[in-house]
């Protein structure tokens, strides 16, 4: 199974990383003199899943990009970038949206995500990570945890989504990436019953994607990954300095 990538680069640097870097875009922070969407894009390439590759950022960006990857004026919302790249592409198989926040990814990671992904029928694959994985590649990172009644789990930084999802589910979409950092409001959407089993550590992955196709007629499934590197995003100073590590070790 190989896939269409589309990378979402149009975030700007106005939050903690500016304690790191002084960058205009988050994309073309610094990490070892490396601006960090390069990693990403590197990973890409290398991975033999991904064809071609779309970045969705701003125009600044050209510079630091290869010739072959194609740049796209990026709009205002996450999710409104999601829709330029995938009608770009025209595609009518799955598509791989990432972020250029995770320059610790790997082309394994990706590869191993595909591949588990083509081993299933649905609309959306979303990548999951248990924190026990992330606190023995990371021990002592701060990331965003929903305990349910199988684990504690972290979403990833990609999904594999089918073109019409974008169409089908806009408004859906644009709703759970606002809130995407917050489990309990998104569990609202899927009703008050829901809340309360999350609460008391009793929702499971299988209710919730049964929930999630009763709602919207949508098949979106979660994938257990073993690649902690997936859901570790750069959003502070603390971020960088673990990456700047991890992939100096990695240069040598």
């Amino acid at each position: 199974m190989q896939v269409d990538a589309i990378v979402l680069a149009g975030a700007r640097n106005d939050g903690k990383l500016l304690e790191i870097s002084s960058c205009e875009f988050e994309a073309l922070i610094p990490i070892n003199n490396r601006p960090m969407i390069q990693y990403v894009i590197s990973a890409l390439q290398e991975s033999t899943k991904i064809r071609d590759i779309v970045v969705v950022g701003h125009l600044a960006l050209k510079p630091y990009l290869q010739e072959n990857i194609v740049l796209l004026e990026c709009g205002k919302s996450m999710s409104e970038n999601i829709k330029i790249g995938i009608d770009y592409l025209e595609s009518k198989n799955h598509v791989l949206i990432i972020t250029s926040d995770i320059p610790m990814i790997t082309r394994e990671a990706i590869d191993d995500f595909i591949d588990r992904c083509s081993e299933q029928v649905g609309d959306l694959f979303y990548p999951v990570i248990t924190k026990e994985i992330n606190d023995q590649a990371y021990p002592g990172v701060k990331r965003t945890y929903v305990k349910l009644k199988g684990g504690t789990y972290t979403g990833g930084n990609f999904v594999l989504m089918a073109p019409n999802v974008i169409d089908d589910c806009y408004m859906m979409i644009q709703r759970v990436v606002a809130l995407r950092k917050k489990p309990v409001r998104i569990s609202r959407m899927l009703g008050f019953r829901f809340i309360i089993k999350l609460v008391l550590r009793r929702l499971t992955i299988n209710e919730i994607e049964k929930r999630v196709e009763k709602m919207f007629g949508l098949q979106a499934l979660a994938v257990i990954s073993f690649y902690p590197e997936i859901g570790t995003d750069i959003d502070k100073p603390s971020d960088w300095e673990i990456a700047r590590r991890v992939l100096s070790i990695r240069a040598k």
